[in-house]
């Protein structure tokens, strides 16, 4: 299977998990519209959308760079107008674009609050949304949200229920999507990995440190091609962590994706439990 010629529109990919899965993509040859605010450097955080999109185009995609803020109507429904008029359609939605705060609900401001829940919830719905009429017409269709499994113990939500809250209601977006466009022969399923991710973004909120802890972007998006180069009626409504997709493929090296520490030191992620020797007592 491959993804050549596929037409994926992507929000928030101009770096990290995000660029790294387009990237992957663009290896097969696949069309990526890359929907992001970051025109201009960030003072902390490297990349822009330009730099990610010549990134797709360097490693062999076509690439459609579009500056805009997923919270805006207006934006999005011209970014998918605009993605599916150049490259013919639209194949594969990603969700990707997320907005971290993990104050508790004394500290977290009701801004903070309403910007994770109108990115992270809102964006993934309305861009799902608006492509569903070219995700339709196409024979590869897919949704594929970064998001975790939902689980209601509630361990998870003791320390940042406002975040908690928002991931989970991009899970949700799965969920429903899932079931409604299940006659529709589009799959729709979410991405989460098992361990912290070395990005510029966690390192800006979590703090340093983390680094020697965490896995690279990388298998977050060999995990993501291989749900996304299946045909959407093998699997759809499922809740994917990251290392269980690449050995349900056959990886067995994980130390490929290691960023200078042991896979026993690894760092698990939130809402994700141990496998095999990671220490359950390291999180995020």
């Amino acid at each position: 299977m491959s993804l050549a010629g596929k037409t994926i529109i992507m929000s928030g990919g101009s770096r990290g998990i995000g660029e790294a899965i387009a990237v992957r993509a663009a290896r097969d040859g696949a069309n990526v519209a890359l929907l992001a605010k970051t025109a201009e450097p960030h003072p902390v955080l490297p990349g822009t959308i330009y730099t990610a999109a010549q990134a797709v185009i360097d490693a062999g995609g076509q690439a459609l760079p579009l500056v805009g803020d997923v919270r805006d109507d207006a934006f999005v429904e011209d970014a998918v107008a605009r993605t599916a008029e150049k490259f013919g359609g639209i194949d594969i939605v990603v969700n990707n674009a997320s907005a971290i705060d993990l104050s508790s609900t004394a500290d977290i401001s009701m801004k903070k609050y309403d910007l994770m829940l109108d990115i992270n919830a809102r964006g993934s719905f309305l861009l799902s949304k608006l492509s569903l009429p070219w995700l339709k017409q196409s024979d590869h269709g897919h949704v594929l949200t970064l998001s975790p499994p939902i689980s209601t113990d509630p361990r998870w939500f003791g320390t940042f229920t406002a975040y908690a809250m928002a991931k989970y209601a991009m899970s949700l977006v799965t969920l429903g999507l899932s079931e409604e466009l299940r006659a529709d022969g589009i799959a729709a399923n979410s991405l989460w990995p098992r361990t912290a991710i070395d990005t510029a973004a966690v390192r800006n909120v979590v703090g340093a440190g983390l680094e020697a802890h965490s896995r690279t972007p990388q298998i977050m998006a060999d995990a993501a091609y291989e749900i996304l180069v299946r045909p959407p009626s093998e699997q759809t409504g499922q809740f994917l962590i990251d290392d269980d997709v690449l050995e349900a493929a056959g990886v067995t090296d994980f130390s490929v994706y290691l960023n200078g520490g042991t896979e026993e030191g690894l760092a698990l992620d939130f809402w994700v439990d141990p496998k095999g020797p990671h220490d359950p007592s390291l999180r995020l």
